[in-house]
This record gives structure tokens, C-alpha cells and sequence, in this order.
């Protein structure tokens, strides 16, 4: 995933000996603060360039990689002229200028790639078309396919619905649910027993925490619901961010993931079920043998934690290893290989920065927590995973399908056992695409803002 090249940083750093400001201790801001301060003067505003070479084009001589580049801003470059940084900038400063410029890099890379959008999409081996199987009149946020070859999905705002053949029935009675910002009906998974599992941002008096319920459905009706994951109402939080939420099965265990509801220190805080990835018996016992069960300031439920906002998790077909999805802030969108007990990081080591371009630290690793398997700089705004089992593009099997928001693409990122190998996008500027799906019937199937898709070759 890593951008081939990044280039010389020669010109930029030269650029900032000009501005006269070397040996001044600068005062944090944003990274769009930074670089107009330091470096617009020679390389653009806009980084196309001007009395030094253009730095968006990502056509530079030193340094590939983040920590090569980081050690040039710090160091220096004498035979060319460049000053060290080092007592000027702050590495969580350096980490986010790095991060700007590669944004700029990738922003130009997608520009020059953009081609009008055609009814006939020709990506990693295979020409498809996106088939409509079905519509509701708001947005679908999951999807998953019923015993009787019927699709179960949610809409966001609280409505379950069951599509047949093109037609569409609401099924009432469902639990009430907070429709705010990223809060609403969320994921809907059957499991073989005939179970089916919502999970849902459920309201109280303080706000929302996300609950995990199963039920049936009886003609048009949601019957014999049982409470699988309740936090308990001091967890609860008016904030209206991350709430996860995605759930797998294996054997007679339930995983779900539950976002860090926007206060980030608690993904590292093991009594609150923020920021983790759980995992219970299908009745929403606690299982004897999970990581934390023995720790009597830990929630037993812990699988994994660390985690920023997981919205996608999927277990691989033939190994049953469990990966998850992501969203990092602004950078650092993430694919996991989750293993018991892990600490995935967040918010003290990421690849991305905040929003406002501030930095959140300069540590990208550190001993006791997990690496990503994969990431992207920038962030795509990774949604929903599943790995593609079908026969329809048989060079896509065992690989993950990864859906994005902000950017609006479908992606194919190849997985050799545990190591990500490829990253292949097949296509974008479709609509936002909250989740994917290996169909029963061997075709993938995307949600698209209210819309259901699946994906049919029209030629190898």
C-alpha cells in the first residue's frame, strides 16, 4: 500500500532555511499551518512547486520511506544545503507534515486516474457491471443473506428490512434505537441456528452505548428477543461517534466490535468496553478461556483492544483467523489480524493525525502493541471486510473485499495466510459503500447508500 516513492525532501527543507525562522521553536498547529509557514515561499501553496520543485507530484530523490524522510527533517541534508530540524520541529510535528504531503501526493495520483464512470468496470483480471438487486429509501448500513436465499438488512435510521425478488417488507417490532450522527440500527448477521443478531446504538437517559440483541422474525414480526451485550448505563455517552459495530460468528462464539465513542484514552482503559473487540457465547454467556477473564478490573467479555473504531471484521475462509477494519483519524485506516489479548495501539501509536492536522503523537510503534497488517495514508474510510469465497472471479478467492466511505471505493486487498500481499482498488465514485458481502450464490454484493448491488462479469 505504501506510495512507491516518496522523494526528495531536499528542495523543501532547503525552503525552510529561507524563511529565516531556523533554530525558532515552532508553536504547535495544524500541518497546513506548518507547511505554509515553512515551505509555501519556495514550494507553493498548493505544493506545485515555484522556486523549488513541486512536492505533490511525488517525484523526489531522498527518501522512500516514513522514517527515512522523517530522519532527512530532522538531520538534514549539509552537502546540499539542507539544516537540520530537529530543535525546530517536534516529531509528532514531523509525523504530520509527512502525512500532509503524502495526502497532497495521493490526491494528485487519484486526479490524473479519475475516468468518467461507465456502465462496464474492468478491474484485477475481470469486466463487471453493477447489477441493482435492491432499494430502500434510506440509507442501509448492513446486509446479509437469510437460510431461504432472502436479504436481511438495516437502515440506519431504525428500520429492518426484508427484500424478496425486488419487493420490500419493514419488519416491526424491532428494539428502539438512537438515530444521531454515526448512532442508528447498525449490523444484522444470521447465524445457522436461525438466530438472527442486530447490533444498535441503544439510548438511555445519558445517551448511547452499543447493544447487541438476537431475535426471529415471524411473517412480518420481530419476536423473542433476548439481550446478548448490554453495557452498563455508566458506559453510557451523549457523543455521537463510534460505535463500531460489526459481528462475526465461530462455532459457539460471537465476536463484536464497539468504537472508543470518541474518548480515545479509553480503548486502553480494560474496564470500560470501549475501544475492543469482544466475544461471548452465542446465548451472551461469557466464554471460561477469554484473555481477561481472571483480571477483576477487566470486562470479561474483552477479546482485543486498543481499537479506534472497528467497522468491519470477517473471518478467513480455511485458517478461521479473525481480521478486522478500522477507521483511523485523518490517516491510518486500518486492516488487523486480531489474536487474543492483543493491544492494537490507539490512541497511543497511529499512522494518521487528527483531523484538524494537529499531530496526536509521532509513534507509529512500540513494543506490546500490534502492527496493522495493512493501512492507508490517507485514509479511504474503510467500512465493512469479507473475504470472497465464490466462483464467479475465481483470482479474487480467499481474498479480502474492503469497502470505503469518504472515498467511495471497493477494494481487493490480497491476503497470503497471515501477511497482506496487494491492494487493488476495482472501483470508486459510486456512492459511499457501507458494507460488502460474499454471496451464497458466489457473486459479492455492496450496499451503496440505499441501494444493494452485486457484482457480475461480463468478460474474463
Amino acid at each position: 500500500m505504501h506510495l512507491k516513492s516518496i522523494g526528495s525532501i531536499g528542495a523543501w527543507l532547503f525552503a525552510l532555511a529561507a524563511t529565516g525562522i531556523c533554530g525558532k521553536t515552532w508553536a504547535a498547529g495544524s500541518a497546513e499551518q506548518m507547511y505554509q509557514s515553512f515551505c509555501a515561499s519556495c514550494h507553493g501553496p498548493d505544493m506545485s512547486g515555484g522556486l523549488a520543485p513541486p512536492l505533490a507530484n511525488g517525484q523526489w530523490k531522498y527518501g522512500k520511506t516514513d522514517e527515512e524522510i522523517a530522519q532527512v527533517i530532522k538531520k538534514g541534508i549539509p552537502k546540499v544545503g539542507m539544516p537540520a530540524w530537529e530543535k525546530s520541529l517536534s516529531d509528532a510535528d514531523i509525523r504530520a507534515l509527512i502525512i500532509l504531503i503524502r495526502e497532497r501526493v495521493a490526491q494528485g495520483a487519484e486526479k490524473k486516474a479519475a475516468k468518467p464512470q461507465t456502465s462496464t468496470i474492468t478491474a484485477a483480471g475481470y469486466s463487471f457491471a453493477l447489477e441493482k438487486i435492491a432499494e430502500a429509501p434510506g440509507e442501509l448500513w448492513s446486509m446479509d443473506f437469510l437460510a431461504d436465499g432472502r436479504i436481511i438488512s438495516t437502515q440506519k435510521d431504525g428500520k429492518l428490512w426484508v427484500f424478496d425478488k425486488g419487493q420490500r417488507t419493514e419488519i416491526k417490532g424491532i428494539p428502539q434505537v438512537w438515530s444521531k450522527s454515526q448512532g442508528g440500527l447498525l449490523e444484522v448477521q444470521q447465524h445457522t441456528s436461525g438466530w438472527i443478531y442486530l447490533t444498535f446504538s441503544h439510548p438511555d437517559k445519558k445517551g448511547a452505548m452499543t447493544k447487541v440483541v438476537r431475535g426471529k422474525i415471524d411473517g412480518d414480526r420481530w419476536v423473542d428477543e433476548q439481550t446478548i451485550f448490554a453495557a452498563d448505563s455508566k458506559f453510557y455517552t451523549d457523543s455521537g461517534v463510534h460505535f463500531g459495530s460489526r459481528l462475526v460468528f465461530q462455532d459457539d462464539y460471537v465476536f463484536f466490535s464497539i468504537g472508543e465513542r470518541g474518548q480515545q484514552e479509553l480503548a486502553q482503559d480494560l474496564s470500560y468496553p470501549n475501544g475492543k473487540i469482544h466475544r461471548l457465547h452465542l446465548d451472551g454467556r461469557i466464554p471460561a478461556d477469554n484473555p481477561f477473564v481472571k483480571d477483576a478490573k477487566a470486562l470479561p467479555s474483552i477479546w482485543s483492544y486498543g481499537h479506534r473504531n472497528p467497522q468491519g471484521l470477517a473471518l478467513q475462509s480455511g485458517t478461521g483467523l479473525l481480521w478486522d477494519a478500522e477507521h483511523g483519524p485523518r490517516g491510518g485506516d486500518e486492516i488487523n489480524l486480531i489474536i487474543k489479548g492483543a493491544n492494537y495501539g490507539w490512541p497511543v501509536i497511529t499512522y494518521g493525525m487528527n483531523y484538524s492536522g494537529t499531530p496526536i503523537t509521532n509513534l507509529t510503534h512500540k513494543e506490546g502493541m500490534e502492527q496493522p497488517k495493512h493501512y492507508w495514508v490517507p485514509s479511504i474510510a474503510v467500512s465493512e471486510i469479507d473475504f470472497y469465497t465464490g466462483e464467479r472471479f475465481p483470482n479474487w478467492r480467499g481474498h479480502l473485499l474492503v469497502g470505503s466511505l469518504a472515498k467511495e471505493q471497493l477494494r481487493l486487498v490480497r491476503v497470503d495466510g497471515d501477511k497482506v500481499v496487494g491492494d487493488e482498488l476495482l472501483f470508486q465514485g459510486r456512492g459511499r459503500i457501507r458494507d460488502v458481502a460474499d454471496g451464497p450464490d458466489g457473486y459479492p454484493y455492496v450496499v451503496i447508500a440505499g441501494e444493494i448491488f452485486r457484482l457480475v462479469p461480463t468478460s474474463k
